[in-house]
């Protein structure tokens, strides 16, 4: 895939596919999409060359292994991140979609049963009906419909006290958490976060007594 475009610089080519990485304004952008391809082609065995000149344009390059035979194949190999999976189930609740079909996609990689809202509202419903079988909220603290992260995971800890809740913000930790006490890589992540920081702070609040 060829364009005649401005190119991309030489100091930036290297971050193109790092999650959250934009040369957009803000608002404009989510630095999403090449995550998520980096991230399909490496699930299928594959991998992405680019060439680039600025003022000329950008080439990407695509390469998936060809099948021997057209049936009775295996799975595509998992996203592979240095941590440790499980199969609980989670409910994730984030408004980007990119972002949340993203965290999806690795989580769901690593064994777990994933859950997705984009909203309170959404959150509540998809409690009303498998609520008893979630373990963890991943949630991000501004949400949109007129429930924020907090509200959200306090209505849901009224009825279930275990429940284990991760924060996400692109405040930090001691903005966010004024009335709650969060700790980065604990139970919040400042956006933008690496997946794997994601997966590990995952495993270890659910492991976590």
């Amino acid at each position: 895939m060829s364009d005649t475009g401005t190119g991309i610089p030489p100091h930036i080519l290297p971050r193109i596919f790092e999650p959250f990485f934009t040369t957009k304004d803000v608002g404009k952008g989510t630095g999403l999409g090449l995550a998520t391809v980096f991230g399909i082609v490496q699930q299928h065995q594959g991998w992405i060359s680019v060439y680039s000149e600025v003022g000329l344009g950008t080439t990407f390059r695509i390469y998936l292994p060809r099948l021997a035979e057209t049936t009775s194949q295996p799975a595509a190999a998992p996203l592979r991140l240095d941590v440790r999976g499980g199969n609980e189930t989670i409910l994730v609740v984030e408004d980007e979609t990119a972002l949340c079909a993203l965290v999806q996609n690795v989580l769901t990689n690593l064994g777990y049963r994933v859950m997705e809202a984009s909203n309170g509202p959404e959150a509540l419903d998809v409690w009303k009906q498998h609520g008893h079988e979630i373990q963890l909220l991943v949630t991000d603290m501004v949400l949109p419909k007129g429930m924020n992260g907090k509200e959200l995971a306090r209505l849901l800890r009224r009825e279930n006290s275990k429940l284990k809740v991760i924060y996400a913000s692109g405040y930090s930790a001691e903005v966010a958490g004024q009335d709650l006490v969060l700790e980065e890589g604990v139970n919040f992540l400042t956006k933008p976060y690496q997946i794997h920081k994601l997966a590990q702070a995952i495993r270890d609040c659910l492991d976590r007594n």
